[in-house]
């Protein structure tokens, strides 16, 4: 098992990483991101969502901070707010979705503890997505859904989102 450094909350919160890092009781964890695959996906989401915001009434954005406690940062690869953007630099309430996209060298042991994290938080919806089965899971506090075809879907507001968008 590899030795952890364990750093004071706002150390982390003054240094710059790149891509940006999570938090997690003192200890700073990697993300992997980077891959084609990962961003292609990233990018037709955010997409989505950029094009769809007014009429959904969410606003999405990429790669930004959510303090679920205080040592515990996580950096979702997108999330979306009901209602209009924030006005926080940390966004301290939860987001309604959480979506992360997996890469190559992602287990699902760790993300499992990011979507408890997330539903422990408030989040409405989380959806992982793995680009290489091209399936995608949909998470909330009542259920589990595995999806390789048809729409990601939310309710309170609505978004559908096809696969067929994401992944061709």
């Amino acid at each position: 098992m590899a030795a952890t450094t364990q750093i004071p909350v706002e150390e982390y919160l003054r240094t710059d990483y790149s891509p940006d890092c999570e938090y997690v009781d003192g200890e700073v964890l990697d993300r992997n991101v980077g891959e084609k695959g990962h961003g292609k996906i990233q990018k037709r989401l955010l997409g989505f969502f950029i094009r769809h915001e007014a009429e959904l009434g969410v606003w999405a954005l990429q790669g930004w901070r959510v303090k679920l406690g205080e040592r515990h940062y996580r950096v979702p690869d997108i999330l979306v707010v009901a209602g209009p953007e924030p006005n926080e630099e940390v966004l301290t309430r939860p987001p309604f979705l959480c979506i992360e996209v997996l890469s190559p060298e992602d287990r699902m042991s760790r993300m499992q503890r990011k979507v408890a994290d997330y539903l422990a938080f408030g989040v409405s919806y989380v959806w992982i997505l793995d680009p290489q089965r091209r399936k995608a899971i949909v998470y909330t506090d009542r259920d589990t859904l595995e999806l390789d075809h048809g729409v990601l879907r939310t309710e309170n507001p609505t978004i559908e989102v096809p696969l067929s968008e994401i992944f061709d």
